[in-house]
C-alpha cells in the first residue's frame, strides 16, 4: 500500500523486514529493487533484481519486467 501511495521509503523498510523473514522469495527482492530504483539506488537495485530473477520460480511478472531487464543487462 505504501509503495502504491508513493511512500517508497516506508515501503522499502517493510520490504527489507520481509527479506529477513523470507529471503528465498524472489518477489520480495523484486519489490526491494523497485523501491531502491525509485529512490535512486540503482546499483543496489540491480543486485536485488538479479536475486529476484534467480529466485523467481518462473514468475513472468519478474522475468519479463522491463525495469529488471534494464538493470541486469
Amino acid at each position: 500500500m505504501h509503495y502504491k501511495e508513493g511512500h517508497v521509503d516506508i515501503a522499502l523498510k517493510h520490504f527489507l523486514k520481509s527479506e529477513t523473514i523470507k529471503p528465498e522469495l524472489g518477489e520480495i527482492h523484486f519489490n526491494i529493487a523497485l523501491a531502491l530504483d525509485k529512490l535512486g539506488g540503482h546499483g543496489d537495485a540491480a543486485e536485488h533484481f538479479k536475486i529476484a530473477q534467480d529466485k523467481s520460480n518462473g514468475n513472468s511478472l519478474i522475468l519479463e519486467s522491463k525495469v529488471l531487464l534494464v538493470h541486469i543487462q
